[in-house]
């Protein structure tokens, strides 16, 4: 049960406010009533510790959702900036944060920080049994830092910083530009494309054989505030959907459900990324009640109607 009360009149900070998770967080908690600042990167790059400053200035809680992302080949030609632009932004922004004396600090961890070869499903405990997948490894070790420094500012300062791990998320209004979006908008924008320009066949990264999780957005922001609202412990939280799907399941899947018949031809020279991904999600539940509701192809065909309204007819 959530904490109705909560959130009233809170001043919160939420970095990333304007993004795809940010978006649909900012208008959920501002239902509830908290005061809610979504600053711009173009206003403060939040890289900079004056601006880190600023931002956290007389809040209550800090939700950071900002970050530099993409998919595998977003990661694969920007590590550098994967990894100092993300680092920067949250271990500054946690400093500032604890001498603003916030209340609540929100580090949203990712399911890229797990170690290349972990169980399934993973466990919070396995987080630091091996390294990451080399292709978002640069992300998901600079994300992670933050659960580390949560864990120290905890321990010296007394500080509350909680670490919620997220798979990867879809739903209406996520991220269609296939420079930087994930697989999900990413097969959606090229199968609809070649669907309105009958092409024949689709090229689609590696073998189709790694499977992925997938949370649908309104179930991501439901458990980023009930995290908020109930959890204050240090150690990391998963929030996922309790499922894997293969990636060659997943495109044809979508080719369905928008009727797309051509062939589909596996590059098998592009890299496959993780080979599996699915979250053990009991501690969720256990500790703040958190389950996901939303079904599969439900999630999916929400965002397919979405994405073909909002497409920019450039065909």
């Amino acid at each position: 049960m959530r904490d109705k009360k909560f959130w009233r009149n809170k001043k919160v900070l939420v970095t990333g406010g304007a993004g795809f998770l940010g978006s649909h967080l900012v208008k959920k908690i501002e239902k509830y009533g908290a005061k809610v600042f979504a600053p711009r990167s173009k206003d403060y790059d939040l890289r900079k510790k004056t601006a880190c400053q600023k931002v956290v200035n007389g809040q209550d809680i800090v939700i950071h959702l900002a970050a530099k992302v993409g998919g595998i080949g977003y990661n694969l030609k920007h590590p550098g900036e994967m990894f100092f632009d993300n680092i920067m932004m949250g271990v500054q922004l946690m400093e500032e944060a604890r001498k603003a004396n916030v209340q609540k600090f929100v580090a949203i961890g990712t399911i890229c920080a797990y170690p290349k070869f972990t169980p399934v499903p993973f466990r919070e405990e396995n987080l630091w049994n091996g390294y990451p997948e080399e292709t978002n490894a640069p992300y998901g070790l600079a994300k992670k830092m933050l659960l580390v420094q949560g864990q120290a500012y905890r321990k010296q300062y007394g500080f509350n910083a909680i670490f919620p791990l997220l798979v990867n998320l879809y739903g209406p209004g996520d991220n269609f530009d296939p420079e930087s979006s994930h697989v999900i908008p990413a097969l959606i924008k090229k199968i609809y494309e070649a669907k309105e320009r009958k092409k024949k066949s689709i090229v689609v990264w590696g073998t189709g054989k790694p499977t992925r999780e997938f949370l649908f957005i309104e179930d991501a922001v439901r458990g980023i505030i009930l995290a908020t609202e109930k959890y204050n412990k240090p150690d990391p939280v998963n929030l996922g959907a309790n499922f894997e799907i293969s990636i060659k399941d997943l495109t044809k899947l979508i080719c369905k459900l928008l009727s797309y018949k051509g062939e589909i031809i596996w590059d098998k020279s592009k890299p496959d990324g993780q080979p599996r991904r699915k979250l053990d999600t009991s501690k969720a539940k256990k500790e703040f009640g958190f389950e996901s509701k939303t079904d599969f192809i439900t999630g999916l065909k929400k965002t397919i109607s979405w994405y073909i309204k909002n497409s920019k007819k450039t065909l």
